[in-house]
C-alpha cells in the first residue's frame, strides 16, 4: 500500500508519497497561517488531493506531523507555535474534510522516532531528537518506543524558561528557549541587535 505524509509546519507544509522506501513525489508549499485555521485546513486538503492524484487515488495511508500536540483529555490541539491551531479539533476536522481516517502526531516525535528506527539513532537504547524551525521541539525514544507522557508533551523543551525577564513568548511565559533559537526567535533577536530584520527560517530552503 502507498503511504502519504504531510509535515505541517508554521511556515511551510511538505507532502510526500512513498511506495515502500521509494519516494514517488514530493511538494512543498507555504502554510499561510496568517489566513487562519480554516485556511490551513483547506491548504492541507488541497495538498492531500494533489498527492493522492499522483497515485490515481489508489489505497494509501495518511499521516500528518504538526507542531504542538493533541490533548489526551480534550482531543484539541495545544502548545502549537501555529497558534491558530490551538484549541481546535484538528484531527476530527481534517478527517471530516478528507472523509477518511488519518494519523496526526507531533512533528518532533515523528522525527525522533524515524531517526531512532531508521537513522542516526538506530540501535541506541535512548534517543533524543531535536527540531529547529519556526519553533523548536523534541522527542524521546526509549528502546524503540516513543515516550509521550501523560500530557502528550514529553520532550518538548522549547518552553523551558531560560530567563524570566526575557522576551515574551506566545505561550504566556518569558525567556523560553524557543524565543532565542527557533527561526522566529533568531529573527527577532537579530532585529534587536542590528535594527532590521533578517529571515532565519529553517522551514524554507
Amino acid at each position: 500500500m502507498f503511504r502519504m505524509g504531510i509535515d505541517l509546519g508554521g511556515t511551510k507544509m511538505e507532502g510526500v508519497v512513498l511506495d515502500g522506501p521509494k519516494e514517488l513525489f514530493r511538494k512543498r508549499v507555504h502554510t499561510e497561517q496568517e489566513g487562519g485555521y480554516r485556511h490551513i485546513l483547506n491548504r492541507v486538503g488541497a495538498l492531500c488531493g494533489e498527492l493522492a492524484a499522483r497515485i490515481d487515488h489508489r489505497p494509501h495511508t495518511l499521516g500528518i506531523g504538526t507542531p504542538g500536540a493533541i490533548s489526551p483529555r480534550t482531543g484539541l490541539m495545544k502548545n502549537s507555535n501555529t497558534v491558530c491551531l490551538n484549541g481546535q479539533p484538528l484531527k476530527a476536522d481534517l478527517e471530516a474534510l478528507l472523509r477518511r481516517s488519518i494519523e496526526v502526531r507531533n512533528d518532533a516525535n515523528c522525527f525522533a522516532l524515524a531517526e531512532a528506527l531508521h537513522g542516526a539513532g538506530a540501535g541506541k537504547a535512548m534517543v533524543f531528537g531535536v527540531i529547529l524551525g519556526t519553533g523548536c521541539g523534541g522527542g524521546i525514544i526509549h528502546h524503540g518506543r516513543l515516550i509521550v507522557g501523560r500530557q502528550a508533551i514529553a520532550g518538548e523543551w522549547g518552553h523551558m524558561s531560560m530567563d524570566p525577564e526575557g522576551p515574551s513568548c506566545y505561550c504566556g511565559r518569558r525567556g523560553c528557549v524557543e524565543t532565542y533559537i527557533s527561526g522566529a526567535g533568531a529573527e527577532a533577536r537579530y532585529a534587536e541587535m542590528f535594527g532590521y530584520r533578517k529571515t532565519f527560517n529553517p522551514d524554507i530552503s
